[in-house]
């Protein structure tokens, strides 16, 4: 690591004026945690470190570069637990990180180095954020949030999982604040379409199809009627049209605006308001909990129309509707809709079979889903159901209408340790934009930084930052005081890497050009609709801009699996299995760790560590340095011999194709059996040529161990910045194969023969083998049957 550093690392940094086809390989760049690197890092960096390596050496120019997601939760988090200043907790850890990825010999381009809270980074980030502003894409409204009460923040839906806060895992509130929005909803098509040019795992494509959630289907209106006539109408939107003769009520999302309307003419007010207020204080996923018991209360003395009919039903209202998928009203058809048919068996409520697989009623003990045909359907009986979709529509005029399940994205934070929003709030001229010559808007720096738990920033308490004159008008004004969350500097980091010097713009547009998409991203699969989502909606945004060229970041994903302890078990300090890359450094190489992570299995698997794995690749290691050290003192002639140069060509080959295709596990085998059958010749003087090579392809995998061996075999230059070897065919070519020799299909003997011979010298050698003469016993064949290189079956 000293040669390597001595030059600053320039033998790792890509050439900018060159005609090599370039490749940008990136790393998901991780949050400077207390805890440092931990072996999941591990298994990711040195996973892409190998492929950087092996594609430089293959001719490519290569970018390769490393930066700090520094602002956010986990730093801000990690500094009041241990009572230091988040700037000073994330200058420290990422000294600590540095130390750690040099260790493992990560051949990072440093001087592209970037880290997230720096103002000079994050007055980028301000300005997309103006320009967001400026296109409507940006926006304030108070609404009902998720809030954590650990964490004292608002969060985006996104962010929490099963009920809980990703970050610390405390069950989610709702609180009623006023926030600032992304429009990320009107990029949903966009965002849907693009995934089918990306190469990227099927599951994360399919985990953001589902968050997006395209649904196609018809708004239709029901008439809202009580006793003295009809007082409003509610719509609805449905994606099966075909079982309105089924609708036997409507439900209405807690927070659905005509409640108000309706609630005058109703005749239980104060049951009604007690259930709005209950709803209030449930999160989207309690509410959505399929486990969780349906509730919800009717608005009595008042009833809504079936249009396709004219029957009257009730309208209830019920928080597992939610207001914000299609119109926050639902027409309700039990029998073939599981929630409902739970609410209505709940309820004493109509249940009607419209669809049937097999055009009869039946006695219905759950919801029917599938397909089949109308009945009880007035003049569409007997109609195909995916046929009466459209027809039904027709006959009631409904409009045909596309809804997304996504919501807008939550964006500020009411927390210290982030981007300041770069809006004033003028009373007079309300939400005024910072001139884009005022950024960055910097953090100012205070002792106390904790969340208030109010619902406001900490900055609102600092009085000398947030007052100020408003930009449109002059007047006194009051800065905004939330700030971005810890997903805004990671949305667009990708593209300062390319140009991390420019104080002038975001980025060069011929540098863009050069290097952007990212052919090659990797990171965890827990980000796919976080990080994500987040940087390909920003992307598409920057496209629309004219400042990308492409509409897709990142060309290629692949997903590590994780590194579990010993136990199977996710490694955690509270059980105790926690592997500390450090100290497995220090008993056994970074290059045994960086091997034993790519040998475990395949990359993106899920692998239990093993202490004595590790034991076997450190084994190998010094199998090689044993046979290198011993050949390097062998004098004399160089023998050729055949068997090892056909190994070392099989091997190359082997190896080239693995790396290739990030198939790491299989590499290291063949290069161990390999090892084998030179260690068998060891007393022989191996040829150099082959040697080198052997250390060549081993490069990637074992940076250090290479790098000495090379050198001592006499090389005054890095083995990294050599070129990649490759194999001989003609070494590869058999000359003789073993045939079989079949008798009605059952194997009877194996003899040697010459590759490509004949079918009537194949038969002629066959039949005068003693033991197919003793078989046959004079008999004839009736058929012979023979696949070149392969067998001949004799058929009696």
């Amino acid at each position: 690591m000293r040669e390597w550093s001595k030059n600053n690392y320039a033998d790792w940094k890509p050439t900018e004026k060159t005609k090599k086809k370039k490749k940008y390989v990136l790393d998901m760049f991780p949050y400077p945690s207390g805890e440092g690197l931990h072996v999941g890092h591990v298994e990711n960096y040195a996973a892409t470190d190998i492929y950087v390596r092996y594609s430089r050496m293959k001719g490519f120019n290569v970018l390769h570069p490393m930066g700090w997601d520094a602002f956010g939760l986990p730093a801000e988090n990690y500094a009041i637990k241990t009572k230091q200043h988040p700037a000073q907790v994330v200058e420290k850890n990422i000294k600590v990180f540095r130390k750690q990825i040099e260790r493992l010999g990560l051949s990072y381009d440093w001087n592209r180095e970037i880290n997230t809270t720096d103002p000079k980074y994050y007055k980028w980030t301000q300005w997309i954020f103006l320009q967001l502003f400026k296109h409507g894409l940006a926006y304030e409204k108070e609404a009902p949030i998720n809030w954590c009460p650990s964490c004292k923040t608002g969060l985006a839906n996104e962010e929490v999982v099963d009920g809980k806060c990703d970050r610390c895992g405390t069950l989610v509130e709702r609180k009623k604040l006023k926030q600032w929005w992304l429009k990320i909803t009107a990029y949903a098509e966009r965002l849907l379409s693009g995934l089918e040019q990306l190469d990227w795992p099927s599951s994360i494509k399919e985990m953001q199809k589902n968050w997006i959630g395209r649904s196609e289907g018809s708004l239709i209106k029901f008439k809202v009627n009580n006793e003295n006539g009809r007082i409003n109408e509610i719509e609805v939107f449905t994606t099966r049209a075909d079982t309105l003769f089924g609708a036997t009520y409507l439900v209405l999302s807690p927070e659905h605006p005509i409640i108000n309307t309706l609630k005058s003419y109703a005749d239980n007010t104060k049951e009604i308001d007690r259930y709005l207020n209950d709803a209030q204080q449930k999160s989207d996923m309690e509410r959505l909990d399929p486990t969780k018991t349906k509730t919800g209360v009717e608005i009595k003395n008042i009833q809504a129309v079936n249009p396709v009919n004219n029957q009257l039903i009730p309208i209830w209202i019920s928080d597992y509707v939610l207001i914000h998928y299609g119109t926050g009203a639902i027409m309700a058809v039990p029998a073939h809709d599981e929630r409902d048919f739970e609410f209505a068996k709940k309820f004493g409520l109509k249940i009607i079979e419209v669809i049937s697989p097999d055009q009869k009623e039946h006695q219905l003990s759950e919801a029917y889903i599938g397909p089949g045909s109308l009945i009880n359907s007035g003049p569409f009986n007997g109609l195909d159901s995916k046929m009466a979709q459209d027809k039904i529509s027709l006959f009631i005029g409904a409009k045909k209408s596309t809804f997304y399940k996504m919501r807008d994205w939550v964006f500020s934070r009411q927390r210290y340790w982030g981007e300041p929003i770069p809006i004033v709030k003028c009373p007079k001229c309300g939400n005024v934009p910072l001139s884009e010559k005022d950024l960055p808007l910097t953090l100012p720096k205070v002792k106390s930084y904790e969340p208030s738990g109010t619902g406001e920033s900490p900055l609102a308490a600092i009085n000398s930052w947030v007052n100020t004159k408003c930009p449109k008008c002059g007047g006194s004004a009051k800065r905004e005081t939330n700030t971005m969350p810890q997903w805004a500097g990671s949305c667009w980091y990708y593209l300062r890497y390319i140009d991390p010097k420019n104080s002038k713009q975001l980025i060069d547009q011929s540098k863009e050009k050069k290097w952007m998409p990212v052919d090659l991203y990797m990171g965890g699969a827990e980000h796919a609709v976080l990080h994500l989502l987040y940087a390909r909606f920003w992307h598409k945004f920057l496209y629309d801009l004219g400042v990308v060229s492409g509409e897709e970041p990142f060309q290629k994903l692949i997903n590590q699996g994780l590194i579990l302890g010993a136990n199977n078990e996710r490694m955690s300090k509270s059980r105790g299995n926690v592997v500390n890359p450090d100290d497995v450094i220090k008993q056994y190489s970074a290059d045994a760790l960086r091997l034993y992570e790519m040998f475990m299995g395949p990359l993106q698997t899920a692998k239990p560590w093993n202490t004595e794995g590790i034991n076997g690749v450190y084994r190998f290691l010094n199998r090689v340095w044993n046979l290198f050290s011993a050949q390097i003192k062998i004098k004399g002639k160089e023998t050729d011999n055949q068997a090892i140069s056909k190994a070392i060509n099989q091997t190359v080959k082997k190896v080239t194709e693995d790396l290739e295709n990030l198939d790491y596990n299989t590499a290291i085998s063949s290069l161990m059996e390999c090892l084998n059958k030179l260690t068998a010749q060891e007393k022989i003087k191996i040829k150099k040529s082959h040697l080198e090579n052997y250390l060549r392809i081993l490069a990637p995998l074992a940076p250090f161990l290479t790098e000495e061996l090379w050198h001592q075999m006499g090389h005054q230059t890095s083995i990294h910045k050599e070129k990649w070897p490759k194999h001989n065919e003609k070494m590869l070519m058999e000359k003789d194969f073993d045939l079989i020799i079949q008798i009605n299909g059952k194997v009877r003997a194996k003899i040697k023969m010459k590759i490509n011979i004949n079918q009537p010298e194949a038969e002629k050698i066959a039949l005068h083998q003693e033991k197919i003469k003793q078989i046959l016993s004079g008999q004839r064949p009736k058929k012979i049957i023979y696949i070149p290189n392969r067998l001949i079956n004799i058929v009696i």
